[in-house]
Order: C-alpha cells, then structure tokens, then sequence
C-alpha cells in the first residue's frame, strides 16, 4: 500500500484517478480548493478509511508525508482558466514548485499533468513529444498555455539539478463522466446543447480537428507512466481524429431530438488540428487507448441524463 497525494482530486480527472488508486488498495490523500473540482466527484469515497481529503490551494505551501504525488491542480477548460488569466499562471508554476518541494522533502515521485496546448496551434501533425510547439505567448490562453510549459520547464531543472523522480503526461482532450456541464469543453458543450434542445454552437467552420480519449484509457495511461522509469515527457491520448462537425452529427444522432447547428467565430489562439503521436507510449507503456468515441458518448451522455 502507498499514501498517494493527488492534487485538483475532486475535479473531473482527478476523482476518476482518486478512485483508481483506491481501488487499487492504496491511500489516497485529495486536495482541492473547489474552485472547479466538486464534492460530489469524491463523496463516494469519503466513507472510506483509505480516503482522505483537504481543503488547500496549491499555490501556497504545504507538507505531507507521501510516498507519491500527482499533480492535476489547474483550471483546464478555456472560460475556467481565462476567469483569472494570473491566477491560472500562479497554479500552474507555483504550483508546481510546492510540489516539487513536497516531493523533495520526502523523497516522493511526483507526477505532473501536462498538457497537450504545449504545442500550441502545431505546424507539425500529429504531435511527437519532440515537437517544441507553435505558441502564442500573450494571447487569451497563455495563461494556461505557458504556465503549463513553465511548469514542465521546473519539473524537468528540479530533476536535473535536485535529483527528483518526475513523471510528465502530456493530455489530450479527455471527455468522459463527472465533467462539469458548464466547463466550455466541446464534447460536454455539445452534449448539453443537445440535451436542453438547444442549437449546437459550432465555432468557426467545423472543420477544425480534436482527438478525443475517454476518462478510464486516460488514467491507464496516468498509472502506467507513473510506474515505468520516464523522466521525459509522454503523449496520452487518444489517436482518433474527428472535425466538429463530425462530433456534433455524433452527438445529435445518439441524444435525438430538433436541435440544429449553429455557427459562430473561432476563439483567438484556437487550434486548428490536433492529434497525439503515441509512439511513445506505445513502445515504453504498452498503452494504447481501448474505447471507441462511439462507446465512450454512450457512457457521457448516460451520465449526462442525470445532471442536465
């Protein structure tokens, strides 16, 4: 049994990971400050003696006695993330020092939740882990965008010149039950619009491409890193690539109903493709994601028909 920290543990992502590690036998600490996360993410956990949970905001200091650390801390939809543009920046770098101070202080293995908008709007398709990126660093999402290069930037100096044991994914858009219906996040977007009646909001012409990975291949892929040897980043996600508006016509023929297509100008910075490479987490993980977009919706809009 290890006690396991997982930071942002009652949001989206990490109550799904807080649960794996439960399940798994280990103790598990969470801490969020519910700015996104929910209670209602962990409260089925709360019961259990291997649970445990606090309140606190990464970006202040804090101490714990664990053996290992992920993480997830950080607003990761755009209106959540561009609310506070210098406090998303502030979770994502001091973030990441507190800890990686934690993890040096007790000689933890730290995980850190990386992103793929590292690579900005690409001009390489799909993504290798190579690939420095395309980003814009004083528009609307580099709040985000660069906090979270930042905080791979300080994982990896604190590995070289401290000797800690880093771990860094790099997501990829993740979709699946327990994200929140109003985080801006297209798959819920449209999902929601759908089930309300509403028109789907289309941004630019719908021709622009995402990759998306359900919920439960995500974290596989999280507890697989964690437990090779990798100090250098790895891609998780998955491969598939799909338009808008292949996404919309989706979601419309599994929800039914009169909703129609609606369309408005692309956000600034938007991507216009993105695709991971997973060569090598292939090679070095043995991971690959297993659920299809079709049986993954199915398993997000059931969840959805419970809290629209």
């Amino acid at each position: 049994m290890k006690r396991i920290l997982v930071t942002g543990g009652a949001g989206f992502l990490g109550s799904h990971l807080c649960e794996r590690l439960l399940n798994e036998g280990n103790d598990v600490v969470c801490m969020d400050n519910y700015f996104t996360g929910s209670k209602s993410n962990i409260y089925h956990m709360i019961g259990s003696p291997h649970f445990e949970r606090f309140r606190h905001d990464v970006t202040d200091p804090f101490k714990v006695e664990v053996d290992e650390i992920y993480n997830l801390a950080c607003p990761a939809s755009p209106p959540h993330y561009q609310y506070n543009a210098i406090k998303t920046m502030k979770t994502s770098v001091m973030g990441a020092i507190n800890c990686l101070g934690a993890a040096k202080r007790v000689k933890a293995r730290v995980f850190q939740a990386s992103t793929s908008e590292v690579y900005g709007d690409p001009q390489v398709h799909p993504q290798p882990e190579s690939y420095w990126g395309h980003v814009n660093p004083i528009g609307i999402r580099s709040c985000y965008d660069e906090g979270k290069r930042a905080a791979e930037t300080l994982f990896t100096d604190y590995h070289r010149q401290n000797g800690v044991d880093i771990r860094i994914v790099r997501i990829f858009n993740t979709y699946g039950p327990r994200m929140n219906p109003d985080d801006g996040r297209v798959v819920s977007n449209f999902i929601c619009q759908a089930l309300r009646g509403e028109d789907i909001t289309i941004y630019g012409d719908g021709q622009q491409t995402r990759s998306f990975c359900y919920v439960d291949d995500l974290i596989e892929g999280f507890i697989r890193l964690m437990g090779s040897d990798m100090t250098t980043p790895v891609n998780i996600g998955n491969p598939g690539e799909f338009t808008m508006l292949e996404l919309a016509e989706k979601v419309l023929t599994k929800v039914g109903g009169k909703s129609k297509l609606t369309f408005q100008d692309l956000p600034g910075d938007d991507p216009k493709q993105r695709q991971p490479d997973i060569s090598l987490a292939k090679e070095k993980l043995d991971w690959e994601p297993k659920i299809s977009l079709d049986e993954g919706l199915d398993k997000t809009i059931e969840y959805f028909r419970t809290v629209v």
